[in-house]
């Protein structure tokens, strides 16, 4: 029997006022021109820890009783609720516990630390630190906060279409990302008891299909990583399958590159940093486009940007990937007579055609080309795929081979 219901949402609307930024939503023209829908984004990602999970831990925090607080709390994550959690303890001076898996991003687990928590690394994935975490709560007799099967931890995250909906009361769909389940949980049963017409839409990763898996009655398989690792759950919560079943309307998959392109576009349209979880729901409508898919087409959406705690090398490395796939990053293979001034000619070509030298690596020993020939691979900021194909044009006109590499 499902228990999570409106009244309980606005009940921890009511105990986390004054605690938990009321985030932006608004309306993005760019991205609605480029999805062909009218499209709104909730920036969960400006909370203190930068994610949407401080909503559920501090409603779930609030709950407990002077002996629970005395002992302690534990918590399980990935980092975002761990942080929550740790953030949120630290403030009501409960002293918390938490188990992370060892892939874990450093700057989810040093947040973790600065807000006062213990953090032991557990496991290759968030299962093998889950079971971890529930022995540890057992053994040291500390409260369990889960990160998602929980009604309190699912009111909490609903708080979110409260707000979403007062300020856009007219949206004819939601688009969440969905791990365990407890964030598209919470929303849903707020979003059919306020509006029963609106679509709400899950999005799991095509690596950690298990909310899928279970809603469609397939069996799939979960890899052991992902880009979006906030969402990089093998086994749904029991309680939010239950809501997902009842209240969520559909669910759909997307792969690494399509969050990777999201992550991408939010930064340079938006000018936010959103983590892979975070873009999943822009990386749904995308893929969508993409497969001409047209379920999305004409709506009125809102995005929930549920995370922004990404490592700052693994936005670096998604960042050039991204510029290669716009064509704005290039790579073009020279095949030259190894003579002194051919590679000043080509690098003039270069230069006159506007085009500019990252990298350049020459090789005479590891190519097929005949002696006293070298090949040399030049990567290049350019302006996009017209333009790659005019330098190109342009070298092989000056008696060169060009070709991209």
């Amino acid at each position: 029997m499902i228990v999570v219901n409106l009244e309980q949402v606005r009940a921890a609307q009511a105990r986390l006022k004054g605690h938990i930024l009321d985030t932006p939503f608004v309306h993005s023209r760019t991205l609605s021109a480029m999805v062909g829908s009218e499209i709104f984004l909730k920036f969960e990602n400006l909370q203190f820890t930068a994610s949407f999970k401080e909503r559920g831990a501090l409603n779930r925090l609030a709950q407990l009783s002077p002996a629970q607080c005395s002992a302690g709390v534990i918590a399980v994550s990935a980092g975002n609720h761990a942080q929550g959690v740790a953030y949120h303890a630290q403030r009501l001076g409960i002293p918390a516990l938490i188990v992370m898996p060892r892939f874990t991003p450093t700057v989810k687990v040093e947040n973790t630390r600065g807000f006062g928590a213990h953090v032991v690394l557990h496991g290759e994935t968030f299962d093998e630190a889950k079971a971890h975490g529930f022995e540890l709560a057992l053994s040291r007799g500390l409260t369990m906060i889960h990160p998602y099967d929980d009604e309190a931890v699912i009111a909490g995250q609903g708080t979110i279409a409260l707000e979403m909906l007062a300020a856009e009361p007219g949206l004819d769909m939601l688009v969440v990302a969905v791990g365990g389940g407890g964030l598209i949980s919470g929303i849903a049963t707020v979003a059919k008891a306020l509006a029963p017409a609106i679509e709400v839409i899950g999005v799991q990763t095509e690596r950690f299909p298990a909310m899928y898996a279970r809603f469609k009655g397939v069996e799939l398989q979960s890899a052991t990583s992902s880009i979006a690792e906030g969402i990089a759950v093998q086994v749904p919560g029991t309680l939010t399958a239950a809501i997902v079943k009842e209240r969520v309307d559909d669910l759909v998959l997307v792969g690494e590159s399509d969050i990777e392109h999201a992550i991408v576009l939010l930064l340079e349209i938006e000018k936010t940093v959103v983590e892979g979880a975070g873009a999943a729901g822009l990386a749904a409508l995308l893929r969508a486009r993409l497969d001409g898919d047209r379920r999305f087409l004409g709506k009125r959406i809102g995005l929930v940007l549920c995370g922004g705690n990404i490592d700052p090398l693994t936005l670096a490395d998604i960042i050039e990937r991204g510029m290669v796939r716009a064509g704005r990053l290039a790579r073009i293979r020279v095949d030259l007579r190894d003579l002194p001034g051919a590679l000043a000619r080509v690098t003039a070509i270069l230069a006159e055609a506007n085009a500019n030298i990252e990298e350049v690596h020459h090789q005479r020993a590891f190519t097929t080309l005949p002696v006293q020939s070298v090949e040399v691979d030049f990567v290049l900021q350019t302006r996009g795929p017209e333009h790659i194909a005019l330098v190109i044009e342009r070298i092989n006109a000056a008696g060169f081979h060009a070709a991209r590499a």
